[in-house]
């Protein structure tokens, strides 16, 4: 949470900014979580990394505007919207393995 200075020194919440902060499960924190424990599956390890390499691409090549970043980018919009679950690296599956909620991250990613 952001806070701010008051005259007298102290410091005190920043209310207003901290209710226009989108809350999301960072998945760096979520890798770290998992990170160590000898009890995850190697399966769910692949997942991890592909959704991971996935968020960074779509933050990643967001804004960026050649070619090359632009279908990057398409590329992992379209993976990660899709609704498909008929396969068992599709977003969708990938988050519920990780127990994830996928709109929740899907909402976070727009934000």
């Amino acid at each position: 949470m952001n806070t701010r200075m008051q005259s007298d020194g102290t410091r005190v919440p920043e209310v207003i900014g901290s209710l226009s902060e989108f809350d999301i499960l960072a998945v760096r924190q979520y890798s770290d979580h998992w990170r160590g424990t000898s009890g995850l599956q190697p399966e769910k390890s692949l997942m991890l990394a592909v959704l991971l390499d996935a968020v960074e691409s779509f933050q990643k090549y967001a804004f960026l505007r050649d070619k090359y970043a632009n279908r990057l980018f398409r590329n992992t919009e379209d993976w990660i919207f899709q609704n498909n679950n008929g396969w068992a690296f599709s977003f969708i599956n990938v988050c519920e393995a990780l127990e994830i909620d996928p709109q929740y991250l899907r909402k976070g990613l727009l934000h």
